[in-house]
């Protein structure tokens, strides 16, 4: 029921606006008029009143109105719908006339006052029944404008997530190629983990959201590769905290900031580097702190550049005004406190 008055919502409105109107008329003629009047006589009354009514009214509503929102010729509007107004109003009037010659109602249907008066009547229900016209348009025109924004969002999203895909491919494939060429035992498990990794990627992620269990299993898979890669033990600390089965969060968003941590942080297998990652999360916010090390001679040549860039634009897409991203550095550490608004 709540889908059909919304997709006939227009429609309802203009018939009980007809509806109201017809019964205020027939109430005005059958009790504030001539007493003796039969009902029937009554209803014919107010069914032609309104008849003619309605006919002028979407004659405007539904062919010279459209016509004047479409080319702007407001001459041409004001010439036309005078035409069928006068047409209109004229040919009722003549038929009222015609009805009533020789009683004593007659000579208030030639009167002046009468034309002016009923003109007038006519005039005001063709100007409030344009206005749903107006009102029309311009929701039609925001909705329009809310969905090519919407998207060409969805369209910069899919970018965007487009080439999270080369890059941890490129990371990971360097991974796997270094496990190949020391014969390391460790390779089908990396293969095993980049299959599970590339199914989330390929089909999970392509919803809208997932939830927070998923987004954390991909990542600690990303961490297990690494750590294969590396091939030693390190400080690595991963803290989750909150119900993660039932928080949905926009996929691929996280681990942008743990790749850049084990990129810089552990680069040059550095003896006293560290990576710290903190997850914490209720139905209505979510805390992601990465702090990693920095190595004491970076390589000037690596840069974290796309991926930063890309998740701090897909974060402006899929929270805006409900996300703050906060990244600072000092001589020896890099921190990301990222706090996003699940409300």
């Amino acid at each position: 029921m709540q889908d059909f008055f919304k997709k006939h919502k227009i429609t309802i409105i203009h018939l009980a606006f007809w509806a109201v109107y017809f019964s205020f008329f027939f109430y005005q003629i059958s009790f504030g008029g001539d007493k003796e009047r039969p009902t029937a006589d009554s209803l014919r009354e107010a069914f032609v009143h309104v008849l003619f009514v309605v006919i002028i009214v979407y004659i405007n509503y539904s062919f010279l109105l459209p016509r004047f929102l479409k080319d702007h010729r407001f001459v041409k509007y004001i010439l036309s719908f005078a035409f069928f107004f006068c047409l209109v109003t004229g040919t009722y009037i003549f038929i009222k006339r015609v009805e009533t010659e020789g009683t004593w109602i007659h000579e208030l249907f030639t009167s002046v006052r009468f034309m002016v008066h009923y003109s007038l009547t006519v005039l005001f229900i063709v100007v409030f029944i344009s206005m749903f016209r107006f009102v029309e348009e311009w929701f039609g025109i925001e909705a329009r404008k809310r969905e090519i924004e919407n998207e060409k969002l969805n369209t910069e999203l899919r970018f965007l997530k487009e080439q999270i895909n080369p890059h941890f491919l490129f990371n990971t494939l360097n991974s796997l190629y270094y496990l190949a060429t020391i014969q390391s035992p460790n390779t089908p498990e990396v293969i095993v983990k980049l299959s599970r990794m590339m199914r989330y990627m390929l089909y999970d992620s392509n919803r809208a959201k997932v939830t927070l269990q998923q987004e954390i299993e991909y990542m600690q898979n990303f961490i297990e590769l690494e750590k294969m890669r590396i091939g030693k033990p390190v400080p690595i600390t991963f803290d989750t905290k909150g119900p993660l089965s039932s928080i949905y969060i926009v996929p691929l968003i996280l681990n942008t900031f743990l790749e850049n941590a084990f990129k810089h942080g552990l680069n040059n297998h550095s003896s006293d580097g560290f990576i710290r990652v903190k997850i914490h999360a209720d139905p209505e916010h979510l805390t992601f702190v990465a702090e990693n090390s920095k190595p004491e001679s970076p390589d000037i040549k690596e840069k974290s550049g796309i991926g930063l860039q890309n998740v701090k634009r897909r974060l402006e897409l899929s929270y805006p005004g409900k996300h703050t991203l906060d990244i600072t550095e000092d001589k020896h550490t890099y921190k990301v406190h990222l706090t996003l608004d699940l409300s």
